[in-house]
């Protein structure tokens, strides 16, 4: 990803005669539990043009999916998960129950805990898949105990 984001921001630079980087900050990201996290994740990124006033509706903003997922807009580059398949027998019922996602806003705790794993690296689960995911591939993948570890404390009898 870096490389790629590299070479992008080479590209742009070139074509738009500029200099400088494009974006802010590093790539975040964050491994998910499909089943529990997909469509809150989902409806997380849909809704932060909206959180930044930039938009009064997800699918007022130009790049949004909203339109694609929510009205069955065509796309080339939107490829539909298995779980947004599983919300209805066809496009129709899909896209209702998606735009039925959207009726109310996320709980802060459910954004909260989306921004923690994906600043953090961690992963976005149960704390079984937690464990998994830290034991595949061998780091630590919630966060850790905050300040520094405490100094055993020797007893001494007299």
């Amino acid at each position: 990803m870096k490389r790629l984001g590299q070479r992008y921001v080479q590209y742009i630079n070139r074509i738009y005669k500029r200099s400088g980087t494009l974006w802010e900050g590093r790539f975040r990201s964050s491994v998910l539990q499909q089943d529990t996290y997909l469509l809150t994740c989902q409806r997380y990124i849909e809704m932060n043009p909206v959180r930044a006033g930039m938009v009064k509706h997800p699918g007022e903003y130009k790049w949004s999916s909203y339109r694609i997922n929510g009205h069955g807009q065509p796309s080339k580059l939107v490829t539909p998960h298995p779980l947004y398949h599983a919300l209805g027998h066809d496009q129709t019922e899909q896209g209702s129950a998606y735009r039925e996602l959207f009726r109310n806003d996320l709980e802060l705790g459910e954004i909260d805990k989306i921004r923690k794993a994906t600043n953090g690296n961690f992963a976005l689960g149960s704390t079984r898949f937690q464990e998994e995911i830290g034991t595949m591939i061998g780091r630590r993948v919630t966060p850790g105990r905050t300040g520094r570890p405490r100094k055993a404390v020797k007893w001494c009898e007299q």
